[in-house]
């Protein structure tokens, strides 16, 4: 660090990104990407975009708005194209949080959440998982901050039901809710019909995983008008050119797509629940995850250990070192066929 850095980011951790190792070639299974190319549409309007970045974007993202409306199930002034569902939840925190608004959140989930609150300067209400790994509504009933839930929550992949939700809406009426579904479509309920009924819910989500847009950065925030008139001060005294042209393109073809996206979900889905009955035949234990991904340990090799040895056979997965999870790995749910090869390794190590 610099001497000119500001000591208000003295005690500031960075959130890490899952490795992109150049080295070698892997198995790679440990970032959560989609393992099926963009559809052919998509590719051709980037490459049709590409063509007029003499100039700059649309500050409005209007046609992707439009776009993402009619797959929603809402009005375009209730949609906010952002640069990845990550700069959403930024947003989020800045518009509804502050010295006076807490922010609450589960404290097993999305690792950039304890990220925000301390770039924010915000205080963190982290509340423990139950003994399976699972959210517990009533932790979360008149707290009188804003909360932030992924639903799947990650990296369990456990969800919660659109009733559970909306208990905690109904009990936070005066407090902002964000349900982050960056894996819905895996196997979860959305509760974006929900944005109708309750004023203060915003729904977070993103393209990097069910629309295989990971490198085009493509996320959206859905709620009520006023939310995102908020979320919008936000985006444009920051960066209103948040979405690049390409990327822009790129959204509206995959709306037009959207049934070869979630044909290929539901392929992820089926590739996930077969892996995982072969792991359990393997003798690991895992949660019921409704995500593209496993979050699975197995009682005679610790976490780590196994993480490193699959390394070292080419295969990459996620293991957190935080004491409660640190028996456990995260694994993509990649092809039929590197699953296979994870398969293979794990027989191998095991």
């Amino acid at each position: 660090m610099s001497r000119f850095r500001s000591s208000r980011f003295d005690r500031l951790a960075a959130y890490v990104p899952g490795e992109q190792p150049r080295e070698r070639k892997y198995v790679k299974l440990n970032t959560n990407e989609s393992p099926y190319p963009p559809s052919g549409a998509v590719l051709e309007a980037v490459r049709t975009a590409a063509g007029s970045l003499n100039l700059y974007c649309d500050p409005t993202a209007l046609k992707l708005r439009q776009a993402a409306a009619k797959v929603f199930g809402v009005e375009p002034d209730w949609v906010l194209p952002v640069n990845g569902s990550d700069e959403i939840l930024n947003f989020a925190f800045m518009a509804f949080c502050d010295g006076d608004t807490p922010v609450a959140y589960p404290e097993t989930s999305y690792g950039f959440y304890p990220v925000l609150a301390d770039l924010h300067g915000i205080e963190k209400r982290e509340i423990p998982l139950k003994g399976d790994f699972s959210v517990d509504c009533r932790d979360y009933l008149d707290l009188h901050c804003t909360v932030v839930i992924a639903n799947p929550n990650a990296p369990t992949g456990m969800t919660l039901g659109l009733s559970e939700i909306e208990e905690i809406l109904k009990n936070n009426r005066d407090s902002a809710v964000v349900i982050d579904e960056a894996y819905v479509d895996f196997g979860a309920e959305s509760a974006i019909g929900l944005t109708k009924k309750y004023d203060n819910l915003l729904v977070t989500r993103t393209f990097s995983k069910s629309h295989s847009l990971a490198g085009a950065r493509l996320g959206f925030g859905v709620g009520r008008p006023e939310l995102i008139a908020d979320l919008t001060a936000v985006k444009d005294s920051t960066n209103p050119y948040n979405v690049n042209a390409m990327t822009q393109a790129a959204g509206v073809a995959a709306f037009g797509d959207n049934g070869y996206y979630m044909d290929n979900c539901a392929a992820v889905a089926r590739t996930r629940d077969r892996t995982a009955e072969k792991l359990r035949r393997l003798g690991f234990e895992g949660t019921d995850s409704k995500s593209n991904f496993l979050f699975v340990r197995h009682p005679r090799i610790p976490g780590g250990e196994l993480y490193a040895k699959l390394r070292e056979r080419g295969i990459l997965v996620r293991h957190f070192s935080k004491p409660s999870i640190a028996d456990y790995n995260r694994i993509t749910v990649g092809s039929p066929e590197q699953m296979e090869a994870l398969l293979e390794a794990v027989r191998e190590i095991l």
